[in-house]
């Protein structure tokens, strides 16, 4: 099984970046911890600041891999170009948030993409992309 993560502006940040919001964890610490627990699936990871890259990125994947876990960051709140762009992949999308959308600010509450994925999950941290992997090999079987 082959897996695409991708995470779109500012999550380069994380660990320095609001740690009361996001942890103090970066993705980079915690891509090996996510690799070990899933030795029998192939985990990619890309992160763009651009919305562009982000869409070039998911339609290289989206016709060859199983899943991808897509953290859009702001994107979310805002692309349309996204939503389009996983609605014409054939594999699934999950949606993932570290914090929980909701409870934030009210811009925040809205979800562009969320219509086009095939699930969504926020408010548990970094460990919303594990969530994410288990969903997609759920789907995958």
């Amino acid at each position: 099984m082959r897996i695409q993560i991708i995470n779109g502006p500012n999550l380069n940040l994380l660990g320095v970046r609001e740690p009361g919001i996001y942890g103090d964890e970066s993705f980079e610490s915690y891509l090996p911890k996510l690799r070990a627990m899933y030795p029998d699936v192939e985990i990619d990871y890309f992160q763009s600041n651009v919305e562009g890259k982000l869409i070039d990125k998911m339609q290289e994947v989206g016709f060859d891999y199983d899943g991808v876990v897509l953290n859009a960051g702001a994107y979310t709140h805002t692309s349309v170009a996204l939503h389009d762009c996983i609605r014409a992949m054939r594999c699934p999308v999950v949606e993932v948030h570290i914090s929980n959308v909701h409870q934030r600010e009210a811009f925040r509450h809205k979800s562009m993409i969320s219509a086009a994925c095939k699930g969504v999950i926020c408010g548990f941290g970094l460990d919303s992309y594990r969530l994410a992997v288990e969903a997609l090999k759920a789907i995958g079987k």
